[in-house]
């Protein structure tokens, strides 16, 4: 077998917060596609993966019942690569979900570089709910640029735009598209990787917060909390355990979602611009110290 014949494929899944990355990646694992599929997941929070799909849970990896193994990128992405290709069967393919603030083309340029890897090209999400207000922030705009311009196909996600594709299609994106029901397999495994034309952008810097707790607050309270939520917090998640029961809460932007979830307590993480936002003004608000002052 030659060295090139060994490598395995490298498709990066791109994106800013809350494009929808993670459920694209639950969407793959749950075809058929006859793969041994190895994702590395590098966002923040947990490997969130649907619960149907799995077979066994051990430290940072999630077995599925496919044969396809997800882990998770705590600390050194290329570190979780490495682990991810030393697989025993090897992997047919390699998956990384990056973070929705990291660069996708300097991602590509460092595995790239690898031995065992073989480039197989980026694809960039961009949400339509979010994404022209994100344009048009001086402080964000030039980072979702970025990801848009490093993807080999650029898809649109949550809906259909076609002032947004035209957009994109100035700003350089390749063909862009809505995310279709079809199979993404053949989408994200057939694309042809085209050579990269930009130079890196400067973006923010971010904070990051987390909250875990076992003690339950009141729904009305949640509610409240959630509208009077600091400005500079973009992306938001997790599960609140409530009077009431516990939620599956995600927040991208101005939009907010929570549903019913099983979960036994709370665990959140939040992100936003330092710039923005800082660690102890999202603890101060979500403790309530905030409203008391």
């Amino acid at each position: 077998m030659s060295a090139l014949s060994s490598r395995v494929p490298l498709t990066i899944v791109s994106g800013y917060l809350g494009a929808g990355k993670t459920t694209l990646i639950n969407r793959l694992l749950g075809e058929d596609h006859g793969l041994r599929l190895a994702v590395v997941v590098n966002d923040f929070g947990a490997v969130n993966i649907d619960e149907g799909l799995i077979r066994e849970r051990g430290g940072q990896t999630v077995g599925l019942h496919n044969g396809c193994i997800c882990c998770a990128a705590e600390g050194d992405l290329f570190a979780a690569m490495d682990r991810a290709l030393s697989l025993k069967p090897r992997p047919d393919h390699l998956v990384v979900e990056t973070s929705g603030i990291a660069d996708p083309a300097a991602i590509a340029q460092a595995a790239i570089a690898d031995p065992e890897i073989s480039y197989g090209g980026i694809l960039t999400l961009v949400d339509v709910l979010n994404a022209p207000a994100l344009l048009e922030d001086p402080l964000l705009g030039p980072q979702v640029v970025q990801q848009v311009r490093a993807g080999d196909l650029v898809l649109v996600t949550k809906g259909d735009d076609p002032a947004l594709m035209a957009r994109l299609r100035t700003l350089g994106a390749r063909a862009p598209a809505p995310l279709a029901d079809a199979p993404l397999a053949p989408l994200l495994f057939g694309m042809v990787p085209l050579p990269n034309r930009q130079a890196p952008a400067p973006h923010p810097s971010y904070v990051a917060w987390s909250h875990s707790s076992d003690r339950p607050i009141g729904r009305a309270v949640m509610g409240a909390r959630l509208e009077s939520r600091p400005a500079g917090v973009y992306r938001m998640k997790g599960t609140v355990l409530t009077d009431d029961g516990a939620y599956a809460l995600d927040v991208v932007g101005a939009h907010v979602e929570a549903r019913r979830s099983r979960a036994d307590r709370t665990e959140l993480v939040a992100l936003g611009p330092r710039d923005r936002v800082s660690v102890a003004e999202i603890e101060d608000w979500w403790s309530g110290k905030a409203c008391s002052q």
